[in-house]
């Protein structure tokens, strides 16, 4: 059996049906990152030994009718800031290289505890925000779609190995785009959930108020599944939610007919660095949207330079907060990139802080008060493709091509889910944005999008 192009449900079928084993998936998967990641550099550690074990003990658990769920002989992999009990995790930065925790993150828990397969550690800028860059440790991954491009950052690794299919779902993680950026950028779903929806305990912080961990994947079904064995109040973590967790899968294929979906044109319609291409691709999803039933309207929120820039000062606050010491006593240490960003931290005033505060809780409203009018918001992902290494973009900057920070500053559940590829080859993406904790909701637009932009026909690039 070809197990490369399986979903998380096919194969879980394959599994409980016997005509494959996780041990066979396990080392499908083994070979593909051989074959494919010497030259796409998406793994900074692989737990072979591990990985096998892990298959080995759900194979023996299914034949004995214990069945952990849907994600019971998966290969999955981690992007090297979730802590693995007894596996060295290095955030990709020279001061973590002998960091070995001793207990796993509880996201690594719970896919332990899931039945999963660690296949290891995914490449990601240096402490979530430093790079692509070439004076680390561990050099940058590269865009499967064409490696001459970046794949955006923070979670590089996670989109690399799916874009050239080396597993089919790895988990990144989020405070200013850091999942839907590489999924925008190398055509794969990714959320952002809810604010505390999923415990970050045991995941090296960036930003305190703005991290958000989730999953990137093949499909938005791969997802669906991910984040229902995640999702959950985690009383260790000050963030988490005590929310109920909803049933993601039972209304995925439902579709848009009835709903209604926003559109804060003014986000991107004259952004600086916007390509035509983008603006055809919200353009059509919205009109397949309303061919498939559902109301799209344009809506009126807050400037978007207003969300960048309480955003950027949260972010650079908290960082700073997070790394003084280290900034202090082991500067030389850090990577040029994260050098340079963290420090910008220094300069900014507790009244700077506050007021950043200040206006998220505004901003926030603004969007809460437009999604009880309207079921999600439709929106861009990026502004463009890829960028080539030669010609990096600055995603932190005023002009960034990511338009994934304000749903950071406001916690909302967010996804980037692919359209089509465009003229350059490269692919394109949109973003959904739904109510807090509503994710069942997000899945379930991002499914059609996913369905009737076409997007399941398009070739993978390995």
């Amino acid at each position: 059996m070809d197990t490369a192009n399986l979903s998380i449900a096919e194969m879980g079928r394959a599994l409980r049906g016997g005509s494959v084993t996780s041990e066979q998936l396990t080392n499908d998967a083994l070979a593909r990152i051989a074959a494919h990641d010497p030259g796409l550099h998406a793994f900074v550690l692989l737990t072979r030994d591990r990985a096998l074990a892990d298959a080995r003990r759900s194979d023996s658990e299914l034949k004995g009718n214990i069945d952990r769920g849907p994600f019971h002989g998966i290969p999955y992999a981690l992007k090297d800031i979730y802590d693995t009990g007894g596996i060295r995790t290095t955030c990709h930065s020279k001061l973590r290289l002998d960091n070995i925790p001793a207990a796993d993150s509880e996201v690594a828990a719970k896919f332990t505890e899931a039945g999963g397969v660690l296949l290891g550690k995914l490449a990601t800028h240096e402490f979530a925000i430093g790079g692509p860059s070439f004076d680390l440790p561990f050099p940058p991954s590269r865009n499967p779609w064409n490696v001459d491009h970046v794949t955006g950052g923070s979670s590089s690794g996670s989109a690399t190995a799916i874009a050239a299919r080396m597993v089919r779902m790895a988990m990144g993680s989020d405070t200013g785009g850091s999942i839907r950026g590489p999924a925008a950028w190398c055509g794969l779903a990714g959320i952002k959930p809810t604010y505390g929806r999923v415990s970050r305990r045991g995941v090296f912080p960036l930003s305190w108020t703005l991290d958000h961990c989730g999953p990137l994947s093949r499909s938005v079904e791969d997802s669906a599944i991910t984040l229902g064995i995640l999702a959950g109040y985690d009383p260790a973590d000050g963030a988490s939610a005590d929310v109920p967790v909803s049933d993601y899968l039972r209304d995925l294929n439902k579709g848009a007919s009835g709903l209604r979906v926003g559109i804060p044109r003014a986000f991107f319609q004259a952004a600086p660095v916007v390509i035509p291409d983008v603006l055809v691709a919200i353009d059509r999803t919205a009109n397949q949207l309303r061919d498939a039933g559902a109301t799209v309207e344009d809506v009126t929120l807050p400037d978007y330079a207003l969300f960048a820039a309480a955003g950027r000062v949260i972010l650079m606050a908290e960082a700073f907060a997070i790394h003084e010491a280290d900034m202090r006593t082991r500067l030389l240490d850090y990577g040029m990139i994260t050098a340079n960003r963290f420090v910008l931290g220094a300069a900014i005033t507790a009244v700077d802080y506050i007021n950043a505060m200040r206006a998220r809780r505004e901003l926030t409203g603004a969007v809460n008060s437009t999604l009880s009018r309207y079921d999600v918001l439709l929106t861009a992902s990026a502004l463009g493709t890829a960028p080539r290494f030669d010609s990096p973009a600055d995603t932190l900057s005023s002009a960034s091509p990511m338009q994934t920070i304000p749903f950071n500053v406001t916690g909302h559940p967010a996804m980037s889910v692919p359209t089509g590829l465009a003229s350059d080859g490269l692919p394109i993406g949109v973003q959904i944005v739904g109510r807090p904790f509503d994710e069942a909701m997000v899945f379930r637009v991002c499914r059609a999008v996913e369905v009737l932009s076409g997007w399941e026909s398009v070739t993978l690039p390995v």
